[in-house]
């Protein structure tokens, strides 16, 4: 037994070691790639980007481990009972244990922020402010999410020498200066969360009613929603001026966003730099009052076409509030429709459309 200790020991200081040893190069690099993955889950789960990116540089070894090449398995998640999808055998604490695979690496920055989220093991550290990663490194540790004794001190490392506390910040819609005042937006403020629509960063930011859920805040600049890339766009700001500041056809910003042609912007709204996916990042998504179809489309990253189709809604429906609508596979229903005539989503959502 005491053998077995002595051996574990030295493998847990030996993969310490290695992650140390990568080349800054290699975890910049590593960074750049998965750091838009890491501020999207935050958004969508409240699991903090710097903790998130900090982990994977270690599980990985900046992407460089054979575990991470086979699988796209970025945080050493094993299979564990219920596991359906697709494996892969590693050694790790055992020779041929099983882990699990997935098709892309967002998959598995998903699975990682639902582990952590959907398990009470982890509950505790969501009642943290999400910029605590000294708490948040310590509380997976004492969870049991890895069994190296260094595990904290080497996710603060890394947190430190790389700056990633900065994507924790883009991901609240604060700047890195902001850091310095240790201030938090009060109890009534809605935070935006990108994919997941109106969620909390935790106690800090939850709305006291259903209808809080009306203020809320977008990081400046260039962010994701639901992997995809968008802007907030003020009101009155030119759409030409927004294809031209990103490089992108006017007519493809029109296309991207579902929208009729028009010189500016009629309202403070979302405006996506790429086309949509076809599918939401999450399961189900609740009609809040006064919303469209197209807002809905909008806030969840998902096509209207897609949303139509998933909840089997033609495009001059408009749901009634508190109806839940499917976001990733098809409605066995219809919902509940607010209007019983029909009247043509654009000319509903006159301040949109110009029309």
């Amino acid at each position: 037994m005491r053998r077995m200790q002595m051996i574990l020991f030295f493998f847990f200081q030996f993969a310490t070691l290695i992650t140390s040893a990568q080349q800054p190069e290699t975890i910049r690099d590593y960074i750049n790639t998965y750091k838009e993955l890491a501020i999207a889950e935050m958004q969508r789960t409240g699991v903090p980007a710097a903790i998130t990116l900090a982990q994977g540089i270690h599980e990985t070894m900046a992407g460089t481990s054979s575990l991470v090449q086979q699988s796209n398995n970025h945080f050493g998640i094993k299979c564990k009972t219920g596991w359906t999808g697709a494996s892969v055998s590693h050694d790790d604490d055992a020779r041929g244990e099983c882990f699990r695979k997935y098709p892309a690496a967002e998959d598995s920055y998903r699975d990682h922020s639902d582990f952590l989220k959907k398990s009470p093991r982890y509950a505790s550290l969501f009642s943290l402010d999400p910029t605590d990663y000294t708490g948040w490194a310590m509380g997976l540790k004492k969870a049991g999410y890895a069994t190296n004794p260094r595990y904290p001190q080497v996710l603060i490392k890394l947190v430190e020498d790389y700056g990633l506390q900065e994507y924790t910040l883009i991901a609240l819609g604060k700047s890195p200066a902001e850091e310095k005042d240790h201030t938090v937006p009060p109890a009534d403020t809605t935070v935006y969360k990108g994919i997941g629509g109106f969620k909390s960063m935790g106690k800090l930011f939850q709305p006291k009613e259903e209808k809080d859920r009306v203020n809320f805040i977008y990081p400046k600049g260039e962010f994701r929603i639901n992997y995809s890339r968008v802007v907030w766009m003020r009101k009155g700001i030119s759409f030409l001026s927004v294809a031209q500041q990103y490089g992108i056809p006017l007519s493809r910003l029109f296309e991207f966003n579902e929208l009729e042609e028009a010189e500016s912007a009629e309202k403070d709204q979302l405006v996506f730099l790429q086309r949509k996916r076809r599918t939401g990042a999450e399961a189900y998504y609740t009609v809040l009052p006064g919303e469209s179809l197209h807002d809905i489309a909008q806030k969840q990253g998902i096509r209207l076409e897609s949303l139509l189709e998933l909840n089997r809604l033609k495009n001059n429906d408009r749901p009634a509030p508190g109806e839940s609508l499917s976001l990733r596979k098809k409605a066995a229903a219809k919902p509940k429709l607010l209007l019983k005539e029909n009247v043509p989503l654009y000319s509903v959502e006159k301040r949109i459309t110009g029309h």
